[in-house]
């Protein structure tokens, strides 16, 4: 973290480099982009910075690293010039501690609308450490990419709030109110997301949500998120033995649980891979095309591997329900013994399609998983999560300014994508704030690698990414003629 002043940002009571007034977007897109590439490489060096904090939140790891990356976000946002920056957490019912968030203020002026942009601080764990060619916790550049745990998801979502707040700031004072929330527990579900959103229901009000933890679609082409993927996810086990016994003595009567798992997991899905759970909706197809060439390079398929499911690639991964085993617990093959398995479990995780309601899914999944026990095998289902899938109006006010934003910052229309994985924090917004427009944006793009090994995001994108936030901010605040 950069805690001494930046020689590039005025104090205060400095004077600007320009009033902004009102700008045509030609004008402001230019004052703004070199406003910006000046003040890039100290929010660089501020990524870096924040990627050196191993803020995993697993239960895991030490908690008191994720302090410590809130910590430093605070003190980013307070050197931004927000007058209000507190570290706050969330207390559950049942005396339930969250993890610490950032929430930094600037109220808006007379008829201006007040904006709440959205990142989170946390991190993945870094798992193993031998399948990075770089340390994970210490950020390296290679081909005008930045590597590093959470230098794409999403700390590179905080630094683009920073460097369009910087960027606007430079030219006078900022055209909305703003209102900064860096959560600190996003990627263990977060679990006190919605008693946070009640507790600090005043402090986080807004008109337009902007949440920076998705991606563009590809390195040039930026996008806007319209549809996200609900989930849900459960353990299934399967009881054929009241114990071990062997596989010799008892073997061909009787089949081992782990077999009986697999027979019930291949009911989820036909022949050619489409999912099989009746009750599970499907949306409209997506109007982009997703060439199978390019999906297979973005997802390191294997040659020789046929997809799954059919229809488009695109409605297969945005507007279809998916169906994946997580987790396994059976005996591994280290310390596998020639006796027949007594009970196995699975962990299926369930990508739910815009449109459908996640407590109806789960009940579909487990009728399906009780109706389809293989040779009578006992079958018990334990719910786990579920999360709602999201779908944006099309054409919005806050729309059509991010539209023109990103156009404008990149040089090419954006993109309408769905993504398949799941926000179901969005949902709690939305049950929070019902009246507000939320934009869900990202720094990502399909090389990111978010969640596995060697994480990155492209600096050059990055870039863009700011100066479309400082655009989309002027727009919302009249700035823009």
């Amino acid at each position: 973290m950069t805690n001494s002043p930046d020689p590039t940002i005025p104090a205060p009571d400095a004077a600007p480099d320009a009033a902004p007034g009102t700008a045509t977007g030609p004008e402001l897109a230019t004052t703004l982009r070199e406003t910006v590439a000046r003040l890039f490489p100290a929010l660089r060096a501020d990524l870096e910075s924040l990627v050196r904090v191993p803020s995993v939140s697993n239960a895991a790891f030490d908690p008191a690293h994720v302090a410590a990356s809130a910590d430093a976000v605070a003190a980013l946002l307070r050197d931004a010039g927000l007058p209000e920056v507190q570290v706050l957490r969330a207390r559950t019912a049942d005396g339930t501690e969250g993890a610490p968030a950032v929430v930094a203020r600037r109220p808006a002026p007379d008829g201006a609308p007040t904006v709440l942009l959205y990142a989170h601080h946390d991190v993945q764990p870094p798992g193993d450490a031998a399948t990075w060619e770089t340390d994970p916790f210490e950020p390296t550049e290679r081909d005008g990419r930045l590597y590093g745990r959470g230098a794409a998801d999403d700390k590179a979502g905080v630094v683009a709030h920073l460097g369009a707040l910087r960027a606007l700031t430079r030219l006078g004072e900022l055209p909305v109110g703003v209102t900064v929330f860096v959560e600190g527990e996003e990627e263990i579900g977060s679990p006190t997301f919605l008693p946070f959103l009640t507790q600090y229901r005043d402090l986080l009000a807004a008109d337009v949500i902007v949440v920076a933890d998705s991606s563009n679609w590809k390195i040039g082409v930026p996008a806007l998120t319209t549809s996200l993927r609900g989930l849900v996810d459960c353990e299934v086990e399967v009881a054929v033995l009241d114990h071990a016994v062997h596989s010799g003595m008892f073997g061909g009567p009787v089949l081992d649980a782990v077999t009986l798992l697999a027979r019930l997991i291949t009911t989820l899905h036909d022949d050619a891979g489409n999912v099989a759970v009746p009750g599970l909706v499907t949306a409209a197809e997506p109007t982009v095309d997703y060439a199978e060439a390019d999906f297979r390079a973005d997802s390191s398929l294997l040659d020789g591997t046929v997809l799954a499911g059919e229809d488009s690639i695109a409605g297969r991964l945005w507007t279809k329900p998916a169906i994946a085993v997580i987790g396994l617990d059976a005996p591994s093959v280290a310390h596998a013994s020639n006796t027949l398995t007594p009970r196995a479990t699975a962990k299926l995780s369930v990508r739910l399609a815009p449109g459908q309601d996640p407590a109806a899914a789960m009940a579909a999944l487990r009728t399906h998983l009780e109706e389809n026990a293989p040779l009578g095998a006992r079958v018990t289902v334990r719910d786990g999560e579920q999360g709602k899938p999201f779908l944006a109006p099309g054409d919005s006010e806050a729309m059509r300014a991010a539209r023109w934003a990103f156009a404008t910052s990149w040089g090419t229309d954006p993109v309408d994508i769905g993504v398949g994985g799941s926000i179901p924090f969005i949902a709690d917004l939305l049950e929070v704030f019902p009246d507000a427009a939320i934009l869900v944006t990202g720094v990502e793009d399909p090389d990111s690698r978010a969640h596995g090994a060697n994480e990155s995001v492209h600096l050059g994108e990055l870039e863009k990414v700011v100066l479309a936030e400082a655009l989309l901010l002027a727009r919302l605040g009249g700035a823009v003629a």
